[in-house]
């Protein structure tokens, strides 16, 4: 039951699930850290995230650092 429940709530609710979710985890780092802690941490993440994607897609990672510069 709670498979179809999760999978039901996924894909109708994706955006606010996932918007919930990230706000969950952030309101946890900022309650724990505080806010220019969890600020880098979420940078961090972010600027992991991004070299991770371009690894995947084979990109220059001189393109990738011209686009943070801009």
């Amino acid at each position: 039951m709670w498979d179809k429940v999760l999978t039901y709530i996924l894909e109708s609710h994706r955006g606010k699930t996932i918007g919930l979710l990230v706000g969950l985890i952030a309101g946890i780092l900022v309650i724990n850290y505080g806010f220019w802690k969890a600020l880098f941490i979420v940078l961090c993440i972010i600027l992991g995230f991004a070299i991770g994607k371009a690894i995947d897609e084979d990109k220059d990672f001189e393109e990738v650092f011209r686009k943070f510069r801009k």
